[in-house]
């Protein structure tokens, strides 16, 4: 996932709404929304072999009570600064402003080994659970009930890792564009150790996903359509979001933040 930065865009594009809005009779009654919130840290994960691990956290403005993170896993060859260069810190104050509960975004960098403990020793996956949740509590965060979003790899993961945090904690799973395969031949190379590692750290058929709301995204010229919709076929509940033109990029991945964000935001405090 390359690293894409829309915040210039998304300020005139607020800006340009202002605008119109505004009367002779009568200035544009919505106050601009200030700047976002941001902090950015990082720690010696254990679980990953001691690899100094980034991340950062985005708020709404104007926020000072704990809030429940969104915790947003990246694709393969991405992190967390890639992540919240995608505007993410914008869209969260324009989703809160225009009327949703308050949350938070939370990017964390997960190298490349699919969110799950690797035969070399990185475990991304336990990275996410065991350290960085527990840490996210020193940053005024309310980490008993959590969302995960996730895009390709990442996308996988959130998955994963909501099945595994359990219907309990989990809140919400928005998966976009997945990497999903039918099988360990059919997988990336390098995504798993071979055959037994793949059945392990299988998303189908886990029984926890049946009971956490879940929303899917993916372009329907993307190379995990076939496998995507296998996944979803097989979930007792059908999700939200769906297919739609795109492929396997950050031009779709974009164009559905704000809609994935505007869905999450309720289940995180229900």
């Amino acid at each position: 996932m390359p690293k894409v930065t829309r915040r210039e865009f998304l300020r005139l594009g607020a800006g340009a709404v202002a605008l119109g809005s505004a009367t002779p009779e009568a200035p544009a009654a919505a106050a601009p929304v200030t700047a976002p919130t941001m902090v950015t840290g990082s720690f010696v994960s254990a679980a990953r072999g001691r690899v100094l691990t980034n991340w950062a956290i985005a708020r709404p403005p104007g926020q000072t009570a704990p809030l429940r993170p969104v915790i947003a896993l990246h694709g393969k060859g991405s992190d967390a600064a890639a992540v919240m260069g995608m505007g993410l810190d914008d869209l969260l104050a324009q989703v809160v402003s225009a009327g949703s509960p308050p949350f938070a975004v939370v990017a964390v960098d997960g190298g490349g080994g699919y969110w799950h403990r690797r035969a070399a020793g990185d475990d991304s996956g336990s990275m996410v659970l065991d350290e960085l949740l527990p840490m996210l509590a020193g940053q005024q965060l309310d980490t008993s009930r959590v969302g995960f979003l996730g895009w390709s790899m990442g996308g996988y993961g959130a998955l994963l890792l909501g099945s595994r945090l359990g219907p309990v904690r989990t809140a919400a799973i928005c998966a976009v564009s997945p990497a999903l395969w039918p099988s360990p031949a059919a997988s990336a190379p390098g995504a798993f150790d071979g055959a037994d590692d793949f059945a392990a750290n299988s998303v189908f058929g886990l029984p926890a996903l049946g009971s956490i709301p879940i929303r899917i995204d993916c372009g329907d010229s993307d190379p995990f359509y076939a496998a995507t919709k296998a996944f979803i076929a097989q979930l007792p509940t059908p999700p939200a979001g769906g297919f739609s033109p795109g492929g396997h990029d950050t031009t779709f991945w974009s164009a559905q933040l704000p809609a994935e964000l505007t869905w999450m935001a309720p289940l995180l405090i229900a």
